[in-house]
């Protein structure tokens, strides 16, 4: 009979877990207020012949609150640490200084708390994206699965589409409170 077939849901909950994650870290990256190392983390440079994330090209330090800055190790990085910081849309004018990148982090006026609303708001959509793809996915495996009656297609897919909609409200909530934390003045 068909009742041993089952859908591993468990993966499909650790695919999800993975997207919120990754939308947490580009979170992370959203700092409002303080400087922080993790608002340059998801920026990538195409460094030797690879694209490659800033803290492997360099030390990110914190010394002042409205400062972050970039000592970038190899002399000849620097301009491309500092082209993919220009173009990574965080709203950081980057200063060169030497072997040093100086990120001064600007008051937010309203115009650029909105900017960031919308940035977060961009990568909540992503996250939910890779949160669809991940449902398609068991829902391709529940088609596939040979041998299951109708009832348990019926079973399988609710489970997945409860698993989807609760990884869906975490996004969205998490989106709520980082927006909440942003537009605070």
């Amino acid at each position: 009979m068909a009742d041993d077939i089952e859908i591993d849901t468990d993966a499909l909950q650790r695919r999800m877990d993975g997207a919120m994650n990754a939308l947490k870290t580009e979170f992370a990256s959203l700092r409002t207020g303080r400087a922080s190392a993790s608002i340059v983390e998801p920026i990538l440079v195409d460094a030797y012949g690879q694209m490659t994330p800033i803290n492997q090209l360099g030390t990110v330090n914190v010394p002042e609150p409205r400062m972050v800055v970039i000592n970038v190790w190899d002399k000849g990085m620097i301009a491309k640490v500092e082209k993919a910081i220009r173009e990574s849309g965080i709203g950081i004018n980057p200063v060169t200084d030497g072997p040093l990148i100086r990120l001064p982090i600007p008051e937010l006026n309203e115009e650029r708390r909105r900017e960031l609303s919308k940035v977060a708001g961009t990568y909540a959509e992503n996250a939910k994206v890779a949160i669809r793809n991940v449902r398609r996915d068991g829902m391709d495996q529940i088609k596939k699965a040979k041998g299951m009656s109708e009832d348990d297609q019926k079973m399988w897919s609710e489970e997945v589409q409860e698993l989807t909609d609760k990884a869906i409200a975490a996004v969205d909530r998490a989106l709520e409170h980082k927006q909440q934390e942003i537009m605070q003045v």
